[in-house]
């Protein structure tokens, strides 16, 4: 089974168990990436202000809606967009004047954030379905791309920062939650920890990820940790996959985050892939 036919399974039985039984996606035994990866992403406030089911569909690894300023009359896409969650959020901040698109490949989730949007009253939102890899929306299009730890989840991460760098305006901004490997770890450390981290393998190291985001053309890149996962969070699903934590918690320790990662396109003439160097980087602790 290829990597989209996995994802496309398991976020498609994550959108059903919420839709069928009010369950939380994440606490479905299939999805082996429960808490503390989804838990406290967002304020009581942010989720008192959704339908019940877009926040029991969360499963992200941040909350891409606190990275970055959404300006009235702005467009936002969002990249994976699940039960809609970061869509109402950032439509309520754009306004009536602004508008806030989804794209996911999912039937299932499309059908859930589609419900929840009727019940939100949300009027500036469209959900589109498609492949991040392929975004249906004309050149130059949107103000800012967020997604909410599905980046990770692609086999082409460039062809997905080429379509984001795309469809941005001039000046727009990318902003995104993802999983983050810091550092060379072995490839079974990888398997084991994204298996529960990421609930599929594929995270990118940061410098890899930067390196990624400035070939598509970006700038002001920055990669903020906002969280690192501890073996010790994991123990009981490490174990119970056969994973021994005492032999790969020395090896696993501090390697794996979730960031916010941020960009810019250009807003001059210099805005193809590869062209510009006016890269901003933010350190970051070790």
């Amino acid at each position: 089974m290829d990597t989209r036919t996995m994802v496309r399974e398991k976020y498609g039985n994550a959108a059903s168990s919420v839709l069928n039984q009010s369950a939380a996606a994440c606490c479905s035994a299939a999805l082996n990436c429960c808490d503390p990866i989804t838990k406290n992403l967002y304020g009581d406030t942010e989720k008192d202000a959704l339908p019940e089911k877009a926040v029991l569909a969360s499963l992200g690894c941040g909350n891409p809606t606190a990275l970055i300023e959404l300006k009235a009359g702005e467009t936002v896409l969002d990249l994976g967009s699940g039960g809609g969650i970061d869509v109402l959020l950032s439509a309520k901040r754009v306004g009536a004047t602004g508008k806030a698109y989804g794209l996911d490949m999912t039937d299932e989730m499309l059908a859930l954030a589609r419900e929840n949007q009727r019940q939100a009253g949300a009027t500036n939102v469209e959900f589109l379905r498609g492949e991040i890899e392929h975004i249906p929306l004309p050149d130059e299009s949107v103000d800012v791309v967020i997604s909410n730890c599905v980046i990770n989840l692609s086999a082409d991460k460039d062809q997905v920062l080429r379509e984001a760098f795309r469809v941005l305006k001039r000046g727009g901004r990318f902003a995104v939650s993802d999983v983050v490997v810091r550092g060379s770890v072995s490839d079974e450390v990888r398997r084991s920890m994204l298996l529960w981290v990421g609930c599929i393998a594929g995270a990118l190291e940061e410098s890899e990820y930067r390196s990624k985001l400035i070939q598509a053309g970006f700038v002001k890149v920055d990669v903020e940790v906002t969280r690192v996962y501890d073996v010790e969070d994991a123990r009981k699903f490490l174990t119970e996959t056969g994973v021994s934590v005492d032999e790969i918690a020395p090896m696993a320790e501090g390697k794996f985050i979730s960031a916010f990662v941020r960009a810019t396109k250009p807003a001059g003439s210099c805005c193809g892939p590869g062209c510009c160097s006016d890269v901003e980087s933010r350190p970051t602790a070790q």
